[in-house]
């Protein structure tokens, strides 16, 4: 492999642990090193101190504070303000299609007939070197329309014409990118990612009529927003470009950015375009914040619809708030798969899709999410005929008899609710195969019928670990989740994963290794905050 040139500048402080082609060469360039090591020193050190205050906060919840609205925020809620003006081409957003930086992938996305492509090096993105670094040169590649992909069957795939709006999802401030050291210690996988990006690829975007467009995950405060903007301005002006030019949309993913909506509006303002709601993560982080705290675990995670009372109460504060601000209200993630062997099952999907977004667009939801092209037309029509030809969002609807207290977005009461076994083995199930598929190096994988991402798996074995060690995990049948019935489950679920695949194909594959990390998660005693932070030391 060939190896790229480091700064004589840089030499003694920055360490690469991954193959370096040719092709790898052209991104992780002398000039691009130095702007990422730039934006590594002047950052991480906040970024741990913000990290460091998340565990902080988390031992308050275990200890029984609950999250409120800041006091000491007050006059930003109450003051008037605005988000500043939006570009163009990201006033309709209507549809938005998600997907991994895999090159078929974002070929697919662009031309879906979205409006939107969110390109993830986040939640759907296993980051082995090779899958991050090859990501880098497909966006690099299709900022400048240049991408194209043929299959070894002889299929080809090329851009259309008419492309979504591209947006990237850098991973969050709490993961890292092993394979660079600066100054002997891991670099912020957030840094890393943007960098990259906006290094290659923000003159060319401007050039277009465009500009970086950014989705935001696992922001946990107002303080965590500022960090970004600074990053975004410092980064605007070492790439002599206009503060104000980049965009981008927060993930409202964890209960207390709940509670700092507007804060991080406020925050971003230059930059801000909107804010969506992230169904399983959020979710997840409700469960990981307050799992020894709830007076009942949560049910089956079929059962946690975006109608039950604590999620209404979120959903329509998300509206409330963008709207009041001059942002884009973003909504939730519709999963399925078309079965195109089962017809019946496909009909009843879709019809359950255009009810969600239905109900989003009524909400004053600006535009929703989808996992799979074939869902774009579907999601895409409520708001096709809600707007009409008049309207391209409907940030005009302030939404103003919405009125949500604390109370209201901690009441995680679920009414009619159960734990089932057929859940804990769907959890269980989930868990393993995506697990598995992710230390392969995929990290968006077909799983019944949904294209599961990391948010899945998290909620999945944080309701077993919740399960397992509230008094109340008991199921239908009377029986108590425990470490022997997990365990056992667990086994039962890997054999019959073996049948289904075959002895050679699973034991080609790392169902071991996915069995190990699933008990280890899901039955020991402490809680791992995030399940890619152990699986990320199997990734190569």
């Amino acid at each position: 492999m060939a190896t790229t040139h480091i700064p004589d500048t840089l030499v003694s402080s920055v360490k690469i642990h991954g193959a370096i082609t040719p092709e790898f060469g052209e991104i992780l360039t002398p000039a691009a090193l130095e702007f990422i090591v730039y934006l590594q020193r002047t950052f991480s050190p906040r970024r741990k101190v913000l990290l460091h205050k998340r565990t902080i906060r988390q031992q308050d919840f275990l200890n029984g504070i609950k999250p409120d609205f800041l006091p000491e925020t007050a006059h930003i809620r109450e003051s008037a303000w605005s988000v500043a003006s939006i570009p163009a081409d990201l006033q309709q957003r209507w549809t938005e299609i998600t997907g991994p930086v895999e090159r078929k992938m974002i070929i697919n996305a662009l031309n879906s007939g979205a409006d939107i492509f969110m390109a993830d090096f986040e939640d759907a993105h296993s980051p082995t070197w090779a899958n991050t670094i090859q990501g880098q040169i497909n966006l690099k590649d299709a900022v400048r329309r240049q991408i194209d992909f043929s299959t070894p069957e002889g299929k080809s795939y090329a851009l259309n014409p008419t492309v979504a709006t591209l947006l990237v999802r850098p991973r969050g401030w709490h993961l890292t990118e092993k394979h660079v050291l600066v100054d002997g210690e891991q670099m912020s996988g957030s840094l890393f990612d943007f960098g990259l990006y906006v290094f290659h690829n923000a003159a060319e975007l401007l050039v277009r009529g465009s500009a970086p467009y950014f989705y935001l995950p696992k922001i946990e405060s107002h303080l965590e927003a500022r960090l970004w903007n600074d990053v975004f301005n410092a980064a605007q002006d070492a790439l002599s470009i206009p503060r104000g030019t980049f965009k981008a949309t927060m993930l409202i993913e964890t209960i207390t950015a709940a509670f700092e909506m507007e804060e991080m509006l406020y925050e971003l303002r230059d930059h801000a375009a909107g804010l969506n709601a992230g169904r399983w993560d959020y979710i997840f982080s409700c469960i990981k914040k307050f799992r020894t705290q709830m007076e009942t675990p949560f049910p089956d995670r079929v059962q946690i619809t975006m109608t039950v009372p604590f999620m209404r109460s979120y959903t329509d504060l998300l509206v409330q708030t963008c709207h009041k601000r001059g942002a884009h209200a973003i909504g939730g993630m519709a999963a399925f798969i078309p079965n195109r062997k089962i017809p019946s099952v496909t009909e009843t999907a879709l019809e359950k899709v255009l009810q969600d977004k239905t109900r989003e667009s009524q909400d004053g939801f600006d535009g929703s999410w989808v996992a799979h092209p074939d869902l774009v037309q579907v999601a895409r029509e409520p708001f096709a005929t809600l707007f009409g030809n008049t309207k391209l969002h409907q940030k005009d609807r302030l939404r103003e008899d919405v009125n949500v207290n604390a109370a209201a977005l901690l009441s995680f009461t679920v009414p009619g609710s159960t734990i089932t076994e057929d859940g804990l083995r769907n959890n269980i199930n989930v868990c393993l195969q995506y697990v598995e598929a992710w230390l392969r190096g995929n990290g968006a994988v077909a799983i019944h019928n949904l294209m599961e991402d990391a948010a899945t798996a998290e909620i999945s074995r944080t309701q077993v670990w919740q399960w397992i060690h509230s008094p109340k995990g008991i199921l239908t049948d009377g029986r108590k989740v425990t470490i022997e019935l997990v365990q056992n489950i667990i086994e039962e679920e890997l054999s019959e994963l073996r049948k289904a695949l075959g002895i050679t194909a699973f034991t080609a594959g790392k169902f071991s290794q996915a069995g190990e990390i699933v008990e280890r998660l899901t039955t020991s005693k402490d809680y791992e905050e995030f399940l890619t932070l152990p699986a990320y030391r199997g990734l190569e």
